[in-house]
């Protein structure tokens, strides 16, 4: 099995929302990533198997030196195969090569041995106000 990855590589939205409703337990919507990513992200990264998306990270950030990981999705038949922890290395590649300086990320607790064990995340402290 090869494994394409593309820093801003080109999808289509169709790909990244049934992606997204598998990766994140919901139906279905119709969410524009192109135009999303275009004009709020650093950048994101897709992966591909001949030619279909099987991942994708979106990397957000502040105009600066903070870059955020968002949206980590991986087909559910290639999970822990060790494609998102590549994902977000791609993602960290692209961040360090615009000059950003932190790569930040939150998560649900489940994904704690993702994120610090396969990917390289310390530990913070950090605070959340529920909108």
């Amino acid at each position: 099995m090869v494994i394409t990855y593309e820093w801003r590589g080109d999808f289509e939205d169709t790909a990244v929302n049934a992606l997204h409703a598998e990766g994140f337990g919901h139906r279905i919507v119709d969410i524009g990533w192109q135009a999303q990513v275009h004009r709020h992200s650093l950048g994101w990264v897709c992966a591909r198997r001949d030619g279909e998306l099987i991942g994708f990270v979106n990397v957000a950030w502040d105009g600066g030196v903070h870059a955020f990981i968002l949206d980590t999705m991986v087909s559910a038949e290639l999970r822990r195969s060790g494609i998102g922890a590549e994902l977000v290395a791609e993602a960290a590649r692209g961040a360090r090569a615009a000059k950003c300086e932190w790569l930040h990320v939150d998560f649900e607790d489940d994904l704690r041995a993702f994120y610090f064990d396969a990917c390289g995340f310390k530990p913070t402290q950090a605070g959340l106000i529920a909108l």
